[in-house]
């Protein structure tokens, strides 16, 4: 009896540790929701934030992740860096361009990974023959329904390293900020007075700069949602931008007046060989709905 007892205590421990790996390790799709209100929103405004495909396969031509995307019938898709990647075939990345673009109206800025691909130029080519503009330092003035957003934004900072002596930290940096800062006053002052105004930049972790320019909504990515989470105690382990425990993983955050939502990312690959643990891919779909008297 005790034989048999400690058997069943090990098969039911071993079933425990099997469901428990499984549920860290999935990496199916999800969608992740956010409403931010505002009185300039005349009428809802829906819109698909994707970032950090980093031309991940999601089934036969990309079916599961445009699927998603179709379902949720948005006003605007938000095309938000690192779409592109710089070390594997970009062909799934240009079969979602190719998709959405064709039903929606998009919007795309760069990441790191666009300019450490070997012809940046090049995927900023496809991605104009598509028919996307790609807000670098500029801003469009997007009539939705009786909303009319700005839509600005800018360049990742590793633009700023291309000619540059990587091994020279002080030069590389200040080379970043210098574009950065230029990039977004220009954005900026081609934003029309009064209405909503949206900034598009990869990295959540300069949102301090960002809100001294007084955008209404910042959309990111870049961190990768920490790549590992521990649900209700660390939103994220460590990213490329902030290093360990970074504040800005994923999520809703505010600063000042300026509200920025983070994606998690749509990569379902390990970073430095460590997998997504508890930190599944996600689409973000983010409303803008009128402000409630």
């Amino acid at each position: 009896m005790r034989r048999k007892r400690r058997i069943v205590i090990i098969a039911i421990v071993a079933a425990a540790l099997l469901l428990l790996t499984l549920s860290a390790l999935d990496t199916r799709l999800r969608v992740v929701s956010y409403t931010v209100s505002d009185a300039r929103i005349e009428t809802p405004v829906k819109i698909v934030l994707i970032a950090d495909l980093h031309s991940c396969k999601y089934g036969e031509g990309q079916k599961t992740l445009l699927d998603a995307i179709d379902a949720q019938t948005p006003d605007l898709v938000l095309l938000c860096g690192d779409v592109f990647d710089d070390d594997v075939s970009n062909d799934n990345t240009m079969t979602v361009l190719k998709h959405v673009s064709e039903r929606y109206r998009c919007f795309y800025v760069s990441g790191n990974h666009e300019y450490w691909h070997e012809d940046p130029e090049a995927l900023f080519g496809a991605v104009r023959s598509l028919g996307i503009p790609i807000l670098h330092g500029t801003c469009e003035t997007v009539p939705v329904g009786q909303t009319t957003l700005n839509l600005c934004g800018i360049a990742d900072p590793a633009c700023a390293e291309i000619g540059l002596d990587m091994t020279e930290v002080e030069q590389r940096n200040a080379a970043r900020e210098a574009i950065t800062a230029e990039q977004l006053q220009s954005a900026i002052d081609a934003a029309e007075d009064g209405h909503y105004t949206v900034l598009l930049a990869h990295r959540p972790e300069l949102i301090e700069t960002y809100a001294q320019y007084g955008f209404d909504l910042v959309v990111s990515g870049h961190a990768h949602g920490g790549q590992v989470r521990i649900p209700g105690l660390v939103n994220g382990l460590f990213s490329s931008g902030e290093r360990w425990f970074p504040k800005y993983a994923g999520g809703e955050y505010r600063v000042d007046d300026t509200v920025m939502i983070v994606s998690r990312g749509l990569s379902r690959e390990a970073i430095r060989h460590v997998p997504r643990i508890w930190n599944r891919p996600e689409l973000v779909v983010i409303e803008l709905q009128p402000a409630r008297p």
